[in-house]
């Protein structure tokens, strides 16, 4: 997998799943610009990637608002000129365990504002960058939730099946344009998203746990590997891709 010269933007690169891709990239000699609303934390995202010797900008964004969405591309292309690889990472989980009859708007609201606006935008903005120089490739940060269902999460799940139609409708209309899309749906997933919803539940971990066949729960880098593949010139032929990366979990 070589990648001389390429250009890669992560959102919410601040931590779990997105500072872990942003680590792989820059160590594949990747330019990596990370951005993600908690401004500390990203910074320190890319002090790393710059203490390993790899070269990296933060640019704070909050991906619902598509201004600073355009921002945060016009400083892509400002930095480094173009833009070859986009991993839309940045999502949230709103309000879980709630039946369907209590979701509440503001909860809706919050949730497709990022999971699903923040995709929109994102994906609008970075295929226009991306026509200029001739293609490139977007994976869109997913969930098992975008393939089946829990309950308690109704709003969620809707959220990441739309992340789910969004990258299938955009793999159809930039593929002669060398622009491919994918999507990563992992299961559950030791990160801080996941350790607010053990908080008060140590025993859901493990109950999570068994639940998938590999007998655990998965961890940041193991997602990380599967996008540098989709972007990657060995995924050359795959487009349009919701890959589970979810321990067997939705096999069942």
């Amino acid at each position: 997998m070589k990648f001389d010269g390429k250009v890669a933007l992560i959102t919410g690169a601040s931590s779990g799943i997105g500072k872990e891709t942003a680590l792989l990239f820059a160590k594949h000699g990747v330019k990596v610009v990370a951005a993600a609303r908690r401004k500390e934390e990203g910074e320190a995202t890319v002090k790393e990637i710059k203490s390993n010797g790899g070269e990296a900008i933060f640019v704070q964004t909050d991906v619902s608002d598509e201004k600073q969405v355009e921002r945060l591309i016009s400083e892509t292309l400002k930095e480094y000129g173009r833009l070859d690889i986009a991993f839309n990472n940045a999502g949230v989980e709103g309000k879980m365990g709630m039946p369907l009859h209590e979701q509440t708007d503001q909860n809706y609201d919050t949730i497709f504002n990022i999971n699903v606006k923040g995709v929109l935008v994102s994906m609008k903005h970075q295929i226009l960058a991306m026509r200029k120089t001739g293609g490139g490739s977007i994976v869109n940060n997913s969930s098992a939730a975008g393939l089946v269902a829990f309950p308690g999460a109704s709003v969620y799940v809707a959220s990441k099946h739309a992340v789910n139609g969004l990258t299938k409708a955009a793999a159809i209309e930039y593929g002669t344009e060398n622009i491919r899309v994918n999507a990563v749906c992992p299961a559950v997933i030791e990160t801080d998203m996941s350790e607010r919803a053990f908080k008060n539940q140590p025993e859901l971990k493990e109950t999570m746990a068994k639940m998938h066949p590999i007998g655990r729960v998965g961890q940041p880098r193991e997602i990380a590997e599967a996008v540098l593949f989709l972007c990657s010139d060995g995924a050359s032929f795959i487009t349009g891709h919701c890959l589970p990366i979810d321990g067997g979990y939705t096999i069942q």
